[in-house]
């Protein structure tokens, strides 16, 4: 399967089988002799988890429950292999942080990939972070872990990935190692996160209540999974990339900026303070910054066709509106009440839409349901810094049994 090579890098896959996770396999086999995979990960989609390890002959291979890690097992003995097939969230958190693996892909969705992330980084390993709710839940400690455990951080996310390509390299570094830096040393005036604005951007908002999971999906440029899908929808995920951007860069909110760019071929530009402003631009297609992030500091092929800027012909850009799109303007709230309040926003934003792509919840309630939890947590946890995992983990529970109560409340008929 792999061209024999000294020492290919041995690379973690959690969440092998989502969006991240397929692209990130298809940018691995199209550089074969530089990387090789050590682990992939499900949660629950078994058959498919059975595909790639037929195709690339994973070391392990780590799936959510015991009954289908037999069954997983027994299909790959079959069929001449060796991959060791484990079962549950501590089979995850030894993968992310062997001594096996050289890097890790942490591109599990949700509150779920933040201990294995957590655990990665603790121990030291080049980490290719796309699953953002880690750093929004923990920030501080989660930067910590990174910079104690010597570890390295890249960002995958195609808004951050890009700020850190228009980044000066010194600069660069030192955000991927959590080194203490400066933005105003290296001349950076303000972070712009592009927004598509996702497909209601335009709409008449009154027409919001009848949006169906369906059309909240059907994202008008990018292929993602259905969570992030709808968080686009509402800009609740830009608001967690604002909240991301703020730690990996180490600027405060006032400095992020984000603006809607519905071409989503800038995906993310850095303001200096002589007038200057880079970009980073290229067409919608995350294997390029999945590239970026496995080789850096070096350059791989992607696979992600080359840009057409006669055939874009123009780019808009324009304000995003926080009273169509209130879920952005919470995550600054966030950002200014501090301590455990991301959390709590992350927790009841999820619960909020898996809500609704089960048909239990309206569209327009989901920020009825963020708002609400908010503002019950404001009395029950501290705005202090977040000091240990067992604060966040406790607001994160309290806030999803809140959030459920909340969607029980406003369930529809």
């Amino acid at each position: 399967m792999y061209d024999n090579q000294d020492s290919p890098q041995r690379v973690s896959l959690l969440g092998s089988t989502g969006s991240i996770g397929i692209n990130t396999l298809d940018v691995i086999k199209r550089n074969q002799r530089r990387y090789r995979v050590h682990a992939l990960s499900a949660y629950r989609q078994v058959n498919k988890l059975f595909t790639q390890c037929l195709e690339f002959e994973p070391d392990i291979a780590v799936i959510g429950n015991e009954s289908d890690s037999t069954w997983l097992q027994e299909q790959l003995r079959n069929h001449g292999l060796e991959t060791q097939v484990r079962a549950g969230q501590q089979a995850l958190i030894e993968i992310a942080s062997c001594p096996e693996s050289d890097i890790v892909m942490a591109a599990i969705v949700g509150a779920a990939g933040l201990e294995p992330t957590l655990a990665a980084a603790q121990v030291g390993k080049k980490v290719l972070l796309a699953n953002k709710e880690s750093l929004v839940i923990t920030g501080e400690l989660f930067m910590a872990a990174v910079r104690a455990g010597g570890a390295q951080l890249l960002p995958v996310d195609s808004e951050h990935n890009a700020i850190f390509q228009a980044l000066p390299t010194d600069y660069a570094d030192k955000v991927s190692k959590n080194a203490r830096c400066d933005s105003s040393d290296h001349g950076v005036r303000r972070l712009i996160l592009t927004a598509s604005g996702g497909p209601f951007r335009s709409i008449p908002t009154d027409q919001f209540v009848d949006i169906t999971p369906e059309a909240a999906c059907a994202h008008p440029n990018w292929s993602m999974g259905k969570k992030i899908s709808v968080d686009s929808a509402t800009m609740m995920n830009k608001g967690l990339e604002v909240i991301e951007a703020c730690w990996l860069f180490k600027l405060p909110p006032d400095q992020v900026d984000v603006v809607l760019h519905p071409q989503s071929i800038v995906h993310s530009l850095v303001e200096y303070i002589d007038g200057s402003i880079l970009a980073q631009m290229g067409n919608p297609d995350m294997r390029t910054p999945i590239a970026h992030a496995l080789a850096y500091p070096e350059r791989i092929e992607a696979g992600t066709p080359p840009l057409d800027l006669c055939r874009v012909a123009h780019l808009d850009f324009e304000k995003p509106d926080v009273k169509r799109f209130p879920c952005l303007q919470l995550a600054y709230d966030c950002l200014s009440i501090g301590g455990l309040a991301p959390a709590v926003l992350n927790a009841a934003n999820e619960v909020a839409v898996d809500a609704f792509l089960a048909r239990k919840l309206s569209f327009t309630r989901i920020v009825a349901v963020i708002d609400s939890c908010l503002e019950k947590a404001a009395g029950m946890f501290p705005s202090a810094a977040i000091a240990t995992l067992p604060d966040i983990l406790e607001a994160d529970q309290e806030s999803r049994r809140m959030a459920a109560a909340k969607v029980e409340q406003f369930a529809l008929t």
